[in-house]
Parts: C-alpha cells; sequence; structure tokens
C-alpha cells in the first residue's frame, strides 16, 4: 500500500484528496503547512509526495527545495493555476511532475502510480551492457545508481528514468512526446515543458557544461539524444 503525504492548506480540498486516495488504497497522511509536511516527512516516511505550491508561510517552492536537498523521494506538485512560469519554476526546484487543481483523484492516482513506477528505472534495451561507462559518467543500471568522477549522483525518479532511458539507445533522437510516454506515460503534448525542466536539472547533476552539453545533447526543434557529439 503506497504511502503518500499530502501537503495542502486548504481544508476541503485536502480533506477530499486524502479520502479519495485511501478509497485508491493508499495510506494517506495530511499537513496544512510546509513546516508540518517537513515534520511528517521525516515521521510518516511517505513514498510519494503531493505538494500544493501556493502555501502560506512557506511556499511550496520552497518545501521543495528542502526536500530535494536531502530526499529524491517522489514529488507531484499541485497548483491551482496553470500558468507555464510557476509550473516550470516548481519544476525546476525539484518536483517530478504536477497537476493543475481541481485535482480528479483518478488522475492523481494515476500520476502517483507512474511515478512510483520510474522509481524501477526504466527497461533496458536488448544488449545494453549492466554497467556504462561514458568518460567520467558511470551508470550502473542494476544497482540503479550513477556516479560522476567517482562521486555519487543523487538523482529523483525522474532524473534516473530519464537518464536510463537516453542512455539505454546512445545517439537515438528521442522527441519530447516519446520522453513523455516513456518516462512520464504523458501523452498530451503540452507537459513537454516535464521534459525540459527534467533535462535542465539532469545536466546540472551529472556536471555538464552550461551551453556545451557532453552527454544530453539538445536537437533543435525535436528533442534529446545521449552520447558524444
Amino acid at each position: 500500500m503506497p504511502r503518500v503525504l499530502i501537503i495542502e492548506d486548504d481544508r476541503a480540498v485536502r480533506d477530499g484528496v486524502l479520502l479519495a486516495l485511501r478509497r485508491q488504497g493508499h495510506e494517506v497522511a495530511a499537513a496544512a503547512t510546509g513546516e508540518d509536511g517537513l515534520e511528517q516527512l521525516r515521521s510518516f516516511r511517505p513514498e510519494a509526495v503531493v505538494l500544493d505550491l501556493m502555501l502560506p508561510g512557506m511556499s511550496g517552492l520552497e518545501v521543495c527545495r528542502r526536500i530535494r536537498a536531502h530526499d529524491q523521494v517522489p514529488i507531484i506538485m499541485a497548483t491551482a493555476r496553470g500558468d507555464d512560469t510557476d509550473i516550470v519554476v516548481g519544476l525546476e526546484s525539484g518536483a517530478d511532475d504536477y497537476v493543475v487543481k481541481p485535482v480528479r483523484a483518478r488522475v492523481l492516482d494515476a500520476r502517483i502510480r507512474a511515478v512510483l513506477r520510474r522509481v524501477g528505472g526504466a527497461p533496458d534495451e536488448p544488449g545494453t551492457p549492466r554497467t556504462e561507462h561514458h568518460g567520467d559518467l558511470v551508470i550502473d543500471r542494476a544497482g540503479l545508481t550513477v556516479t560522476h568522477r567517482g562521486q555519487p549522483v543523487l538523482l529523483g525518479p525522474s532524473e534516473l528514468r530519464l537518464l536510463l532511458t537516453l542512455s539505454a539507445s546512445a545517439g537515438q533522437v528521442f522527441s519530447r512526446q516519446q520522453l513523455l510516454e516513456a518516462v512520464w506515460e504523458h501523452s498530451y503534448h503540452g507537459d513537454a515543458r516535464l521534459v525540459d525542466a527534467c533535462v535542465k536539472r539532469l545536466r546540472s547533476k551529472i556536471g555538464e557544461t552550461p551551453g556545451s552539453p557532453r552527454y544530453v545533447h539538445t536537437v533543435r526543434g525535436f528533442g534529446y539524444r545521449f552520447g558524444p557529439r
């Protein structure tokens, strides 16, 4: 039974989501503030967090940053507005996915289950070695670990699955739509910002030089590919 922590200040929304997720088979805890949510993160140890972006006091963005400073638990950001700027800032702060309120329980449940599947990595292409060396970057597919220059790289579930997906077919160009379906299990083309924000976070963690990436390359007007130029 997946454990889910809801951090939401609106009591009606919080109680509604809590009840709906329990009906879907989740074990759920709820917090009304960012401070309480961080405390429950330590005690409840959820497998996924549903985080309201617009919290009073400590904002959802700050909560997201604090979680990401020490924990790679999947975070689904909830926002009352579909504003691109808010969503992109939230994703770049470390959220794995987002939903726009009011949220349908079936949609949220599907997003939670999808993000939990990402923790298991990505399926390998036939013949893909279990441990790959790409210059200073080493990817251990069996152990789901990544190191850069001998140092462990802590990747969130979306970042890890994105890297595993791209590197399993080095040299192949993936469209944003293909990556959405492979990593996020979405099909709506408007969610391409999920891909771009995740690529940005991944690049910063694996030692990419801004403007001159070594591993994850942009193919203008199409998407991304992994491997040498």
